[in-house]
Formats: C-alpha cells, sequence, structure tokens
C-alpha cells in the first residue's frame, strides 16, 4: 500500500516542477526571439518589439541574403575543413597521450598529468598575447593552417576522458598482443584504439561543439574575408552605426540547421558514446 504524500514533499515537488519551466522559458526565449526576428523585414524589426510576429512566415529573404551577403557557403567550407583536421588530430594526439601516460610508468608520470591538469586552470585569455606573437613570428597569422595548429593544441579534457577509459582496459590486452610479436603501435592502433569508440565520440562532441562555435580566435587569426569561418561570417552585418539583427538571426538559423541534422542523425552514437564515457573510472 502507498503511503501518503506528505505536504513537505507535494510542496518540493511543485517547485522543482516550477524551476525545470522556468529554467525551460531562459532557454527557449532567447531562440523564439531568434526565429521571430529572422523573419521581419527592416521596417517591421525598427517598429515592432522583440516578441512580436512578423507578418508572414514565408518571407526568406532575409535568409538569402545572409546567406549570399556573409558569404556563409565559404564559411562552411572553411569551418568543415578545420572541424575536420582539428577533430582527427586532436584525437590521436589526444588518445595516444593517454596511452602513454597509462600504460608507460615512467618518472616524472605523475607530475607531467599534473602539468596538465595546471595547464587546464589557466584562462586561455591570459596567454593569447604571447600565441598572438608567436604566430606573427612564424607567419601563421591569416592562414587556415595556422589557425588549425592553434586550436588543435593539446586538449586537456580530451586527455582525462582517454585516461579514464584506459584505466578500464585490462593491460593483459597489450601483454598478450606483445607476446605474439606484435609492437607497440600495433597494439595501440589494432588493439586498443577501436575499443576507444565511447570515449572518442564523448571527446569529438565536445571538441566539435567549441571548435564550430569558436569566434575570439578566428575573428583574431583569419582576418581576411575568405578565411572567415561561419562563427565570424555573420561579423557582415555589424558596424559602428548599428546591427542588421534581423539577418544576423535569419544567419543564425542557418548555422544551427547543419549541426541539427547532424545531431538527429547520429544521436544514438552521441548518447550511446557520452553515457558510456560518463561510466568509466
Amino acid at each position: 500500500m502507498n503511503k501518503k504524500s506528505s505536504p513537505f514533499s507535494v510542496i518540493f515537488r511543485v517547485f522543482q516542477y516550477l524551476m525545470l519551466i522556468a529554467a525551460s522559458l531562459i532557454a527557449l526565449i532567447p531562440v523564439c526571439v531568434c526565429i521571430l526576428t529572422a523573419f521581419k523585414t527592416t521596417d517591421e524589426y525598427n517598429n515592432s518589439s522583440v516578441l512580436d510576429a512578423p507578418a508572414s512566415f514565408l518571407n526568406f529573404e532575409n535568409f538569402q541574403i545572409a546567406f549570399e551577403k556573409a558569404k556563409m557557403l565559404n564559411g562552411f567550407a572553411n569551418t568543415a575543413i578545420v572541424l575536420v583536421v582539428v577533430l582527427a588530430v586532436s584525437v590521436l594526439t589526444g588518445s595516444m597521450l593517454a596511452y602513454v601516460l597509462n600504460r608507460f610508468k615512467f618518472k616524472g608520470n605523475g607530475v607531467v598529468q599534473n602539468l596538465f591538469m595546471f595547464a587546464s586552470l589557466i584562462p586561455g585569455i591570459a596567454t593569447q598575447v604571447t600565441i598572438y606573437q608567436i604566430m606573427y613570428k612564424l607567419g601563421l597569422i591569416n592562414h587556415l593552417y595556422g589557425y588549425m595548429i592553434v586550436l588543435m593544441g593539446t586538449d586537456i579534457i580530451s586527455i582525462y576522458i582517454f585516461l579514464q577509459f584506459f584505466e578500464n582496459l585490462s593491460v593483459s590486452l597489450d601483454e598478450s598482443a606483445i607476446m605474439d610479436g606484435c609492437t607497440y603501435f600495433g597494439v595501440f592502433f589494432k588493439i586498443l584504439f577501436p575499443l576507444l569508440k565511447p570515449a572518442i565520440v564523448t571527446s569529438m562532441v565536445l571538441k566539435g561543439v567549441s571548435v564550430y562555435n569558436e569566434y575570439y580566435m578566428s575573428n583574431l587569426y583569419l582576418q581576411k574575408e575568405t578565411l572567415r569561418t561561419i562563427s565570424t561570417s555573420l561579423y557582415t552585418f555589424t558596424g559602428p552605426y548599428g546591427n542588421q539583427y534581423n539577418y544576423i538571426c535569419a544567419g543564425v538559423i542557418i548555422t544551427i540547421i547543419p549541426i541539427l541534422i547532424l545531431f538527429l542523425v547520429f544521436q544514438k552514437q552521441i548518447y550511446g558514446g557520452m553515457a558510456a564515457g560518463a561510466v568509466k573510472g
């Protein structure tokens, strides 16, 4: 027989639902405002509040202007190149570093791991002056490969994700492969790397989102119009005399669509990878 709920538990549950509703509204209101603004003409935007509906939701002129004037196709192409290269190199270097730190116990192993942790505590903005000077001296500014080198720098979070996963992979796998004549590189690429799929998915999702949304370094190191990524292409509609937010919002929706499609297609792999990676360790 179920016990009757106490008044305190009922009040607490109501409070929980109210907090969830409030949090949902806080998250959804900016998205709704962006959608409403994207369909407004310039006159409608200037003479209406942000929550007023546009005259028609079938007016796609803003989307066409945003896509063509901001050269978003070029931005998508540059972003795709950066994403593929940065994710591939980051996953490879992160997993190999974790493999060395986990499987080979040498003097200073713990110091190296602690240094990685210490590096993650330093605000990225604090190192930008030094990084910019290095990039300038090496002639890497206004080059897509220079920007990619900065982004593919050691990803501390990915290393710790791989380290946690390696803790749950038995060393006997390595020993058996070595006894059969396999090299250390063979052990990693043939035996261990295929087993890292959940950790790889988790790392790629976290790194991919940050790279796709990255604006500061893209705006700093890629100042040529032909090198703009998708996050900086909308800078076209900003200026000293005001910003054209109806075009900016239309461009924002365009940038969301590819990621939304990828998420819907690969949501099982994403959820599976992140859940498997979360329970390790």
